[in-house]
């Protein structure tokens, strides 16, 4: 399975993600991969494919494979990938005994997934959606650096809460304590209904292997790109 980029989707199911978001989560992921703007990306590649997987995560030792790797090389893959994400991905319903939110195991899972990625790709990257910081299983900076020393590029989207403190954002967290790798970001939708804008803007920047297409992130400030 040679591609362009392998990315993994890694999404929060813990017991903090209602069913309006992971609606949100599920739907965007789905709508994002089958975009105009993400084909046409993959398509000006130099393989004209990408790899993508799809786990659920929350707690240590808690975590779901939705879509195990797969091949996409243009709208048809990229359909027939969304569809499974709509089927199996996470409802929001049953959410007893999902514990926490670990970051750390997130990341530690989404880097085991691409160690074991069933091809070559010129770029890897972990993606990360969650709308909480790391609060449960290990410290999150053993994790980081692993994935960074590996290669791996991690990136975010931070769903910040109705009522979240604008002292203390959400992608901040994410900015100083969780992204990192060559040219990290993480975007920070405004509201709900821009998490499928922000995810779609992202997804654009991974698989794109033109430079000029990615977002900077030098530091913090300008790991932050919010959806006006």
């Amino acid at each position: 399975m040679n591609v362009d980029v392998a990315v993994v989707f890694a999404v929060d199911f813990s017991s903090s993600i209602d069913p309006k978001i992971a609606d949100l989560q599920r739907e965007g992921h789905a709508a994002a991969l089958t975009s105009p703007e993400i084909i046409s990306a993959i398509s000006q590649n130099y393989i004209g494919c990408i790899g993508v997987a799809y786990f659920e995560w929350s707690s240590p030792g808690y975590s779901r494979t939705v879509l195990p790797w797969t091949r996409i090389c243009g709208l048809e893959d990229a359909k027939a990938a969304a569809s499974v994400i709509r089927g199996k991905g996470d409802t929001g319903y049953l959410r007893r005994g999902r514990g926490g939110t670990s970051v750390s195991a997130a990341i530690d899972v989404g880097s085991l997934l691409l160690g074991e990625f069933p091809g070559n790709a010129m770029k890897k990257v972990i993606d990360i959606s969650s709308n909480g910081e790391n609060n449960d299983g290990l410290p999150v900076q053993p994790s980081r650096e692993n994935a960074i020393a590996r290669g791996y590029t991690i990136n975010a989207i931070a769903i910040p809460a109705d009522d979240e403190d604008s002292a203390q954002p959400l992608a901040s967290y994410f900015a100083r304590s969780v992204i990192g790798g060559s040219q990290a970001f993480v975007m920070s939708p405004k509201g709900p209904h821009d998490y499928v804008t922000a995810l779609r803007r992202k997804l654009v920047t991974e698989v794109s292997m033109n430079v000029g297409t990615n977002v900077p992130a030098t530091d913090a400030a300008a790991a932050v790109n919010d959806i006006q």
